[in-house]
């Protein structure tokens, strides 16, 4: 399992994420927009983060995501390998959100250079109050076992999207 890493961030704090992981690549070579998604949420992630086990006296940590049974298996270690966590998050809460993110995101791509500046605006809008309500959901679903901030949260979405986009484009369903 490959851990992408970068240096910690300007935050001296031991409460931060400084390895992420997903259950192999996000998106496969043959799709560059999607790696170049994973890629810039998976440094501005490990570049800015606030990730807080519940319980735990400090990392940095190392956080794997994968897709497992239809379930988000959030793993969390220490930099040296001591679990610190393992929990299973059910997707069900996230698929409205889900769908509707990939369809505005969908949307906003189509409409480059058809639309004016100000209806790609508002599209790209929608999709901000979709990122941000789906960040919500995560910080109060994950709340009994990691503490993050919205901005922490939002990424992790991202990563969640793509990973849960990825495993469907495989399986040719529905998100």
């Amino acid at each position: 399992m490959e851990f992408a890493m970068t240096p910690a961030s300007t935050s001296p704090s031991s409460f931060r994420l400084s390895a992420v992981s997903t259950n192999g690549f996000i998106a496969s070579p043959s799709d560059p927009e999607l790696r170049r998604e994973q890629a810039v949420a998976i440094f501005d992630l490990l570049d800015n983060n606030s990730f807080k086990p519940v319980g735990h006296g400090g990392g940095p940590y190392r956080l794997c995501l994968e897709l497992f049974d239809r379930r988000l298996v959030v793993s969390v270690t220490t930099e040296s390998g001591a679990h610190v966590l393992c929990h299973h998050l059910s997707l069900i809460s996230f698929r409205p959100l889900l769908k509707d993110y990939r369809l505005v995101c969908e949307s906003y791509a189509g409409s480059e250079g058809r639309l004016t500046p100000e209806k790609l605006e508002g599209i790209d809008m929608g999709r901000r109050a979709i990122h941000n309500e789906a960040a919500a959901l995560l910080r109060e679903r994950l709340k009994s076992k990691v503490e993050i901030d919205q901005d922490t949260a939002r990424r992790l979405f991202t990563l969640i999207f793509l990973l849960v986009t990825r495993n469907t484009l495989d399986r040719g369903q529905q998100t």
